[in-house]
């Protein structure tokens, strides 16, 4: 997984800090995400409800073929869940940098533009809270083993769709999570990100 995400972002900053051709567009992103996580313990599976975020960053658009584009970018991305044990309703919230790389596909008129997307997201934890002992706040611990939480990367599909209005780009995208984020996998525990986000983009074309 480190050596996945290394990889796409050296290729990521490679593209931002050279002289960009002239049809390679850069964007800015903004959208909410509306999130779940799929929850099991010890053969007991948590019953979860969809928990907002928000979703912000930018990418590119890399033109490949004549309808067929790939986009990378680099996002800040809340996602988490709201999940019951007992009668207490607790929350988990963890904060990622994430790195999708998309395929594209694009048809219709020049002004207004249909596409369908797929590809992968490459994920590391930076930040978030969740509900802990006695229902106290407290931030969310990464790593494996007992005594952390939730493991840092995390790996997944995104499949959307997108309207782009001249340049506005309006998309739905469902993130699934491949990764088992459980730190700890002796007792069939299970934790995997759920991503339904709902994001606006604007595209500008680079200098020529």
């Amino acid at each position: 997984m480190k050596n996945y995400l290394k990889s796409v972002l050296v290729i990521f900053f490679m593209i931002a800090f050279s002289d960009l051709h002239s049809q390679i567009k850069a964007g800015r992103v903004i959208g909410l995400n509306l999130s779940t996580m799929s929850l099991k313990a010890k053969d007991i599976h948590y019953d979860t409800k969809t928990l907002a975020g928000i979703r912000f960053g930018g990418l590119f658009e890399i033109p490949l073929t004549g309808k067929l584009a790939l986009q990378p970018g680099v996002l800040f991305s809340s996602k988490g869940t709201v999940y019951k044990i007992d009668t207490s309703e607790l929350f988990m919230s963890p904060v990622y940098i994430e790195v999708p790389v998309n395929a594209v596909y694009s048809f219709g008129s020049k002004s207004v533009k249909i596409s369908l997307l797929a590809g992968l997201y490459f994920a590391c934890g930076i930040g978030g809270n969740m509900t802990g002992t006695g229902g106290a706040l407290r931030s969310i611990s990464f790593g494996s083993g007992a005594n952390n939480d939730m493991k840092i990367f995390d790996m997944g599909l995104n499949l959307g769709a997108v309207v782009n209005i001249k340049g506005l780009m309006i998309s739905v995208q469902y993130g699934l999570g491949l990764t088992n984020l459980s730190p700890v996998l002796s007792a069939d525990s299970e934790i995997k990100n759920k991503v339904i986000g709902i994001l606006f983009t604007s595209l500008f074309a680079g200098k020529k």
